[in-house]
């Protein structure tokens, strides 16, 4: 497969490269290190420029007013998103807009109404409650929420964990199982609105992430209609897993575009600093160190691009995606950490975002799914679908 952009491709890699560099950078300089948003003013007019520019929801369908990118053009520009100190949680601040959850598009007509339409105006923002305190590496067999039929419609009681932003949204997908004897043909999405009785926030759940946090939801006895099943009962597995696989190929494109943006800093530090009366370029292990980078970035990119080519094709593409999640987390992970340790105490600093890229990226190894869910994605296609 040919990776090199094309030149249209390359032309908006320039537009976001220079957004990021001339817009979004300098206003971190004025920013908490740890800072997670922009002041509204800032970030109100960056929208608009993203709008003129003509990217604003790059991951919206055309057919709902997306500007129609398809997804390796969305994972080269993902790169150059990612490469500020918030790229990793935040790309952009989100000033580039989206889809929000990639599984309201499944909504019937009337719940697009109610919940897809104002999420695309930013009117609404939605939450993804799947995860459980039983378990999150096989949700499949770990969810214990369960909804029960009464009343023209469902009761959830249970618990789900490492939610984000379920305290400030107004509304979210939660999955519960209805079928006990079926296991994951008998799971079924609901949405959920804030407030609804029997459904609350717990507590946050505070991580590595100083500026950020996850919640933990409880639903007790909390009834929802019919009308609130989004797709089909039993059923939602399967609108659950079309978001795990196919959000690791974006998912993996942010990694890389940090590990860049390191690489690129050791690089210019290794150049400039001086150490017992050297360069430390001139240093075989600091060489090795970036060569090893390079190796990291060079592979994660061509992985990534891989699945994302496939998905692009409508071809399977769920090994793809784990090999390009599994490189992209691990050897970020390890690109930043060389690029910390050739800086030296100023690595360690907050005076640079190495440190916090190295808690982000650390995160990343468990997102969208683990390191080793990832080697059992790709253990079964090697070995073949008896293996269990």
């Amino acid at each position: 497969m040919d990776f090199e952009p094309s030149s249209e491709q390359q032309m908006l890699i320039d537009q976001v490269r220079r957004y990021v560099r001339e817009e979004i950078i300098p206003l971190e300089a004025k920013l908490d290190p740890d800072a997670a948003e922009l002041d509204p003013a800032d970030h109100a007019r960056l929208v608009e420029k993203t709008k003129a520019m003509g990217l604003y929801g790059i991951d919206i369908p055309k057919e709902f007013g997306g500007p129609d990118i398809d997804i390796v053009t969305r994972v080269l520009l993902a790169i150059e998103m990612a490469q500020h100190r918030a790229g990793l949680y935040v790309p952009c601040y989100g000033t580039f807009g989206g889809a929000g959850l990639a599984q309201i598009f499944e909504a019937n007509e009337d719940q697009k109404e109610r919940y897809l339409y104002p999420t695309l105006r930013g009117e609404k923002k939605p939450f993804f409650g799947l995860t459980e305190p039983s378990g999150g590496s096989d949700p499949a067999r770990a969810i214990q929420t369960k909804a029960e039929r009464k009343d023209n419609g469902w009761v959830l009681n249970g618990a789900k964990i490492f939610i984000s932003g379920a305290d400030r949204a107004q509304y979210g997908i939660v999955f519960a199982r209805t079928d006990a004897s079926k296991g994951r043909a008998g799971i079924t999405c609901f949405i959920v609105d804030a407030g609804t009785p029997g459904f609350h926030v717990r507590r946050v759940v505070h991580t590595l992430r100083s500026s950020s946090y996850a919640t933990e939801l409880e639903f007790k006895d909390c009834w929802v209609s019919d009308h609130q099943i989004l797709g089909e009962v039993n059923k939602g597995f399967a609108v659950a897993n079309d978001r795990l696989t196919r959000q690791r190929i974006p998912y993996a494109a942010g990694c890389i575009g940090v590990a860049i943006a390191a690489h690129e800093m050791a690089i210019e530090w290794a150049k400039m600093r001086s150490t017992f009366g050297d360069k430390l370029a001139n240093r075989q292990a600091i060489q090795w160190m970036l060569v090893d980078n390079e190796i990291d970035i060079r592979t994660a990119r061509h992985f990534t691009l891989e699945a994302a080519e496939k998905a692009r094709r409508g071809l399977p593409f769920r090994t793809e995606a784990a090999i390009a999640k599994l490189t992209a987390s691990e050897g970020g992970g390890r690109v930043v950490d060389r690029a910390m340790q050739i800086h030296g105490g100023m690595g360690m600093t907050k005076d640079l975002p190495l440190e916090r890229w190295y808690r982000e990226m650390r995160i990343r190894r468990v997102g969208e799914g683990p390191s080793e869910v990832q080697r059992m994605v790709i253990a079964r296609e090697i070995l073949g679908s008896s293996l269990r």
